[in-house]
């Protein structure tokens, strides 16, 4: 039987090109803009790069992204456990428009998201008027953020699971239940473990997207500094302010952030 080694036909030279090519293509476009961002968070010093994180408006768009991220993750995440199970388990009609409808943020642009909630819930929006009537503020203020987010951020984790739980069956947890397993115990001693490893997969990438949304956002919060902005709202408003070295202090913190996300998707991916 031939090995996987022995089908390699390149000559060294070809696969050190590319791997050179590669490695650059990486130097160019990762690498150097993302030690530039660093370097200019702390081109006036440590000092003022601490001064622009603790100054008022910076923690409250930290905050706010936080906040943001804090809320979307879990009910996404009980989301598209939830249509994975169902999608994956049942055949029922509309199966394949749930699926549609699952995949929809990734087709259509951030920013028309955005506007499509200041068409349903803006002050001249279908349901504005109804809202403003019983003072509840949705656009331009934080459940507009929250809302926001959760709808780019709902996709991650179900498309994940939805793959794994097909490719796995129903056998095992069919055996658990005819041994006299509950539901719940169905799930959490068959089902979870057995999809650990791509759910953690899909929280990491759902909560890197929560924190680094920006296009939809935008449109619905206003850029009320101090209250609807979050932290890639606020770096644009430094930036746009020619205030370049809080923009990238802010900015490095955004970086640490997605720093951490890959590690984290790192490991998840050696430990599945």
């Amino acid at each position: 039987m031939t090995s996987v080694t022995d089908r390699r036909t390149e000559p060294a030279a070809v696969r050190w090109v590319l791997t050179a090519a590669a490695l650059a293509f990486l130097l160019c476009f990762l690498f150097v803009p993302l030690a530039a961002v660093f370097a200019q968070a702390f081109a006036d010093g440590v000092r003022q790069y601490w001064n622009a994180l603790v100054e008022p408006a910076a923690l409250a768009a930290l905050w706010l992204t936080a906040l943001a991220a804090f809320v979307a993750v879990p009910l996404n995440t009980v989301f598209g456990v939830a249509a994975a199970w169902v999608i994956s388990r049942f055949e029922f009609p509309g199966r394949g428009l749930l699926v549609t409808l699952i995949d929809l943020p990734f087709a259509i642009s951030p920013v028309v998201a955005g506007l499509v909630f200041v068409l349903m819930f803006g002050a001249q929006g279908l349901l504005g008027p109804w809202l403003t009537a019983h003072g509840i503020k949705i656009i331009f203020a934080v459940p507009g953020i929250l809302l926001a987010t959760m709808f780019v951020t709902v996709p991650f984790v179900a498309r994940e699971l939805i793959p794994v739980m097909q490719e796995q069956g129903s056998e095992e947890e069919q055996a658990a239940l005819a041994l006299g397993a509950s539901g719940w115990q169905m799930f959490r001693r068959v089902t979870l473990p057995n999809i650990r490893w791509a759910l953690f997969y899909g929280v990491v990438l759902l909560n890197a997207r929560a924190i680094g949304e920006f296009g939809a956002v935008s449109i619905v919060s206003g850029h009320i500094r101090g209250q609807t902005n979050t932290a890639p709202l606020h770096v644009e408003i430094l930036y746009n302010e020619y205030n370049f070295a809080a923009a990238f202090a802010v900015a490095s913190v955004l970086a640490l952030m997605a720093l951490a996300t890959l590690a984290a998707k790192s490991i998840l991916g050696r430990e599945s």
